[in-house]
């Protein structure tokens, strides 16, 4: 009858459905063998205490997390304060050593510019002579100085604004 209507012989309807019924089995055993490995974990998980030491044991994690979260947080407040002084500190150097004097050799003189982030600072001057060093203090403000500066003076400038 189901021929008739369908116009499909019956034997092929037997063979998909017996199809069908063998890869449900399929499913199945796989399904079986995935619940059987899981609850293999679980045992193991739960294996080597109660319940109350697991609870103990995620509560001193969470108190672990909770104290690195308090020192990531300590530890930057600490690193913008750094941040901030930094700005102030000197952070570009230039040096220049040099013969002051045609008698003197060694080149035993020097002019070192130290400036901040905002290229303001000193540069110091020390000319060796026979007699003694003279040092000299020159103030550089946003890379510029208000007294006229030497030729060593400007060469340690340029270094420490790396012109």
């Amino acid at each position: 009858m189901i021929e008739q209507y369908l116009g499909i012989s019956t034997d092929y309807i037997v063979i998909g459905l017996a199809a069908l019924v063998l890869i449900m089995t399929i499913l199945l055993i796989v399904f079986i063998v995935q619940m059987h490995k899981l609850k293999k974990r679980y045992k193991i998980f739960m294996q080597g205490g109660d319940a109350k030491s697991l609870e103990d044991t995620l509560i001193y994690r969470l108190e672990q997390v909770d104290e690195l979260i308090e020192a990531n947080a300590s530890n930057e407040r600490n690193i913008d304060a750094i941040f901030k002084n930094m700005k102030d500190c000197f952070q570009k150097i230039g040096l220049v050593k040099y013969d002051a004097f045609n008698e003197m050799g060694g080149k035993l003189s020097f002019s070192l510019c130290m400036l901040n982030e905002k290229n303001s600072g000193y540069i110091i001057n020390a000319m060796h002579s026979r007699e003694g060093c003279y040092t000299y203090v020159k103030e550089i403000i946003d890379g510029n100085s208000i007294i006229q500066l030497a030729e060593e003076e400007e060469q340690a400038l340029n270094q420490a604004l790396n012109v």
